[in-house]
């Protein structure tokens, strides 16, 4: 017996990709995002008691390329998620929900994260020997 076709929901043919969704995403997967880099923080202090053999290698891998792409993933993750937070928090004491504030807080928020990443990462290159 052929498989019977089956009708798709009606919401997924009307269904338009909103910046919200984006925003609910992205706050999610930079939470998971923290939380892993949790885990490469405590393998530096791991590393910082192990002695200076140990400390040597952590730095050396953070200093990598790919260390350093995480580094600045992280920097990422941890201001959006903040500035995203501090949106939420607005929306919880009852301000910030008509649709033009509720864009451009969101806007806010990806555009702040990623220029005040762009400044912690100009200013460590800066101060770094």
């Amino acid at each position: 017996m052929p498989a019977r076709e089956r009708p798709i929901s009606p919401h997924l043919q009307v269904y338009r990709w909103q910046i919200g969704n984006s925003l609910s995403i992205l706050h999610r997967l930079t939470g998971v995002g923290l939380a892993v880099g949790l885990l490469a923080l405590c393998y530096w202090l791991v590393s910082l008691a192990g002695g200076q053999q140990s400390y040597a290698t952590a730095i050396r891998m953070f200093a990598s390329p790919v260390g350093l792409i995480v580094l600045i993933g992280w920097t990422f993750a941890f201001l959006y998620h903040l500035l995203n937070g501090m949106r939420h928090l607005f929306w919880d004491v009852g301000y910030g929900f008509e649709r033009t504030q509720r864009h451009l807080s969101g806007w806010f928020a990806v555009l702040g994260a990623t220029g005040l990443t762009v400044c912690v990462w100009a200013l460590i290159w800066r101060l770094t020997p």
